[in-house]
């Protein structure tokens, strides 16, 4: 099985051909291409590559299908014996995109 570790928004992530990733807000349009740079590793089957730190010349690329914003997460700020309560709401956006390629070892 071929699979790559990209690092993008921050974060690392483990993809493979055709499957559908979660991650922090692109600036791409709905439906266009985006290719990750900052490829770690390539694997598939017993040959892999590790980069130091990145894989150079290899790419992977991605198409947007999805852009939205995530469930309410509440935080709430308490001090007993003196009534003080805050709620705060968050909605994180993200944008799912599908891996279409990973390049050839």
């Amino acid at each position: 099985m071929k699979f790559a570790i990209i690092a993008a928004c921050g974060r690392q992530y483990r993809v493979s051909e055709g499957q559908i990733v979660t991650m922090e807000k692109l600036e791409t349009k709905m439906g266009g291409a985006i290719s990750f740079g900052e490829v770690l590793l390539i694997a598939d089957g017993d040959k892999v590559i590790v980069g130091t730190p990145t894989v150079a010349g290899k790419t992977v690329t991605a198409k947007v299908i999805g852009e939205g914003r995530s469930k309410k997460v509440r935080v709430v700020k308490f001090k007993s014996k003196v009534r003080y309560k805050k709620v705060h709401g968050h909605r994180q956006y993200f944008t799912r995109v599908r891996i279409e390629k990973i390049p050839a070892i």
